[in-house]
């Protein structure tokens, strides 16, 4: 191994080691103090309670984990958004799973709570799987309420999406193990069957207090809406359970017995594992983004075998296209070269930068996989579109849209990785967020942006000192580094791979070690998907 590999190696680690340390606190939730006061209650908390539900021994896939992160700090924070999810097996059946973390303002929720269980959503609907949900919430956050009860993307989007689930043919579970309280109430009941926990789980649109206040009636919480009321007298509950383990323990009774639904045919073969490790995957990506790499290397330590059979090699170098499998799954992957390469021109073309060529060919090649039925992987490291009066003579814009029309019109499933910059444009061609991705992960050195933040700080900078100089103010040198230095670290903050998981922009932060289990997951749930839409590519320039 070089001195560059070992630099990478040491520097990507920590990156990792950062990340998991962050997690190990939000996994805290609420802290200690509030996690034990629900343990008095009986209650687990709600990683526990994803652990216990699951097959023992079995992948769980967590999404949304940096959810919140760093932000309502005037708020005392919301981490993972208040609610733990991702995708299990439960008795061998892949689920989409939601848990309220009470031990956070006692579940209640935040609107990146709301955004956070919209996604859940939705990929629940993308590929038609179970959806188990652990009720523990004591509702809208009110000093919030603006922002997550009125619009389409709030609060009741929820119950719009569990009546279309249902129609669906979606299975919907809820273990309703704590507070469920005023709109939130509809969640259980719109879903197919409902289990409470006595003396913890209660039902009701208002609570005592709003009752006494509405109509001045005197009533505990357990007469008006615990588990006896609503399994003996409302009926609108299926089963009471005295431990939440009773309670897990049916939900996967119902589970083991549910049938199995057609599957949409992606080609899989026996796994086998890459001949690389893994972990040799930290040496070759630079944390900081700004190294040349071969992005080959990087994907040789994910496939099956380390094969990969590349399409159009020879052509169109910034943009590596080609067919592999992780897992057994058969794969399209299209990847951001960073490594400097030669044009069949013999020019030079820079690394991470989408040329003509490259764009018109990545096209061809999705649109390829979309006629062979071949899920896509789309691993981005771009710095956007190659400019200058060479590019826009040759018609960058028209190969540009070309790649984003393919990308936008794709119906196989698409699975986005992050592996070091996504700028601009490029973020768009390379199947970023408002592209639908069936899923979309991130690295630790991940950073997202309309542009890099050297040439953004730079440009903010001239802008502000024209400003400034025009208002006849004198720029000394030292105040001028002292400006572009705030700017560097607030566009820099606002770039990294946790600010955009704190907002939903990707779904995860991820291990790069973990790139294999995360795209053989994600095929796995695109796989139980029914629908089944003709590839169409609509009208462009050609």
């Amino acid at each position: 191994m070089n001195l560059e590999f070992n630099k990478n190696d040491d520097a990507m680690r920590l990156a990792v080691s950062q990340m998991k340390q962050r997690h190990a606190v939000i996994s805290m939730g609420g802290g200690k103090k509030a996690m034990d006061k629900a343990r008095e209650k009986g209650k687990m908390a709600p990683r526990e309670r994803i652990q216990y539900l699951i097959d023992k021994d079995s992948v769980f896939t967590e999404i949304g984990a940096f959810t919140g992160y760093d932000m309502y700090k005037e708020h005392g924070g919301c981490p993972a958004g208040g609610t733990v999810a991702g995708l299990g097996y439960v008795c061998g059946r892949q689920c989409v799973i939601v848990a309220n973390d009470n031990t956070v303002k006692a579940g209640a929720w935040f609107p990146i709570t709301g955004k956070k269980n919209l996604r859940m959503q939705e990929i629940a609907m993308e590929n038609n799987l179970p959806v188990i949900y652990i009720v523990d919430s004591a509702g809208v956050y009110l000093p919030m309420q603006d922002e997550i009860f009125p619009d389409k993307e709030h609060f009741g989007r929820i119950f719009r999406n569990n009546a279309q689930m249902s129609a669906m043919g979606i299975t919907q579970i809820a273990a309703v193990m704590g507070s469920c309280v005023a709109g939130g109430a509809y969640l259980p009941i719109m879903s197919d069957e409902t289990l409470m926990v006595e003396g913890n789980g209660s039902i009701f649109l208002a609570g005592p207090y709003l009752v006494k206040a509405a109509i001045g009636e005197d009533i505990d919480i357990q007469t008006l809406g615990g588990a006896k009321t609503h399994t003996e007298i409302s009926g609108i509950a299926d089963y009471k359970f005295d431990t939440e383990q009773e309670c897990l323990d049916q939900v996967r009774r119902i589970m083991d017995k549910t049938g199995e639904q057609p599957r949409m045919g992606y080609d899989r073969a026996k796994p086998a594992l890459p001949l690389k490790e893994a972990s040799e995957i930290y040496g070759l990506v630079s944390p900081a983004n700004n190294k040349s790499f071969d992005v080959v290397d990087v994907i040789k330590c994910f496939v099956d075998k380390s094969e990969f059979d590349q399409f159009k090699e020879d052509y169109g170098k910034t943009i590596v296209c080609g067919y592999a499998r992780v897992d057994g799954w058969a794969v399209g992957i299209v990847a951001n070269q960073r490594k400097i390469v030669k044009s069949g021109k013999g020019e030079m073309q820079m690394g991470g930068v989408i040329y003509n060529d490259s764009a018109d060919k990545a096209a061809r090649f999705i649109m390829n996989c979309n006629q062979k039925k071949i899920p896509l992987v789309f691993l981005q490291d771009v710095t956007g579109f190659m400019v200058g009066s060479r590019s826009e003579h040759s018609g960058i814009i028209k190969d540009g849209a070309k790649l984003v029309n393919a990308v936008a019109n794709s119906v196989v499933p698409k699975i986005t990785i992050i592996i070091g910059n996504s700028y601009g444009a490029g973020n768009y061609a390379m199947c970023g967020k408002a592209y639908d991705p069936r899923f979309i992960y991130a690295w630790p050195n991940a950073k997202i942006a309309v542009m890099g933040g050297e040439q953004a700080a730079k440009t903010l900078l001239q802008i502000q000192v024209a400003s400034l100089k025009a208002k006849g103010e004198i720029i000394e040198p030292e105040k001028e580094a002292a400006m572009l230095k705030e700017i560097v670290d607030k566009y820099d903050s606002q770039t990294s791979a946790y600010y955009a998981a704190a907002r939903l922009w990707v779904d995860e932060i991820i291990d790069p070690a973990q790139t294999r289990s995360v795209i053989s997951e994600g095929i796995n749930a695109a796989n139980h998907s029914q629908t089944n839409k003709e590839f169409k590519m609509g009208v462009f320039q050609v």
